[in-house]
């Protein structure tokens, strides 16, 4: 379709005929999330008109929806192997304007800043304190108690700007520099808080990030399962997969969105997630 055609289709959005204004939208949904950037271009124009406005704005939303919808049901099918590809992904349901680009350029920065840091030839507890010492103390890393529900908790870009978080966009941070560096730390899914693990060769011990990278054993999971009157499980052990995680990202998303009562954000998230179980 042309771009005058595509323009013209536009302004038949303020048709007063409300089936002519149906067939439109279907046929601008058919197109698909490539026609965005024109959508917005004729939203710019038409600040006379918050009518028509407000209709592109909610076509455009939709059509984000479902490019969204698309790289995570791709990211899934191919395995889901890049866990920041799919926190990538989550970003850009609220900010669609972020790249994946982007998020490894600030990733990358962020490794340069602890690589120097670390050094070689130490026990793993001492090369996790040293680790913890460099995310926590000089750059500043921590949990967001105040606003701890806050949906910008879930959203890695937010947290890497503001370098405030909930347990499992913190984890995600830290594992990944900890994977970068070498080390073998995974995320282990435990009721109520994310933690991960340090797994190598008969050796392993946990981290809770969320408090600063506390270090904690097996029997410390055995008393915190029990004061949860829940009986021991392996998945709350051992390393979860990338799914796992994104999954309990959305969740954490969804209840942001619950609590702050926010209901169509919560609808189209709860949708998304259905998608990949």
């Amino acid at each position: 379709m042309t771009e005058p055609a595509i323009k013209a289709m536009i302004q038949l959005l303020d048709d007063s005929d409300s089936e002519v204004v149906h067939l439109v939208e279907q046929q601008i949904r058919t197109l698909g999330p490539s026609i965005i950037p024109m959508l917005e271009m004729e939203w710019e124009q038409l600040s006379l008109n918050p009518f028509l406005q407000a209709k592109i704005e909610n076509l455009i939303h939709e059509l984000q929806l479902e490019s969204m919808r698309n790289r995570l049901a791709i990211w899934k099918e191919s395995g889901g192997m890049d866990l920041m590809e799919g926190m990538w992904i989550v970003a850009t349901y609220r900010f669609p304007d972020y790249s994946f680009a982007q998020l490894k350029t600030d990733l990358d920065q962020l490794y340069y800043e602890v690589w120097p840091q670390i050094r070689e030839n130490l026990h793993p507890m001492d090369q996790i304190k040293v680790l913890n010492g460099v995310i926590f103390d000089q750059l500043k890393f921590g949990a967001n108690t105040k606003n701890f529900h806050a949906a910008n908790n879930s959203y890695i870009n937010v947290v890497l700007e503001t370098k405030k978080g909930n347990p499992i966009s913190l984890c995600v941070i830290y594992m990944w520099i900890a994977q970068r560096l070498g080390f073998p730390v995974y995320g282990v899914n435990l009721p109520n808080l994310f933690v991960l693990t340090y797994k190598q060769k008969g050796l392993q011990f946990y981290i809770n990030v969320f408090n600063k990278g506390l270090i904690f054993n097996r029997v410390d999971i055995d008393n915190y399962l029990a004061q949860l009157n829940l009986a021991p499980n392996e998945i709350y052990y051992n390393p979860c997969s990338n799914l796992e995680i994104i999954r309990r990202v959305l969740r954490n998303l969804i209840m942001a969105y619950d609590k702050a009562g926010d209901e169509e954000h919560k609808n189209e998230l709860s949708q998304m997630i259905d998608s990949l179980d």
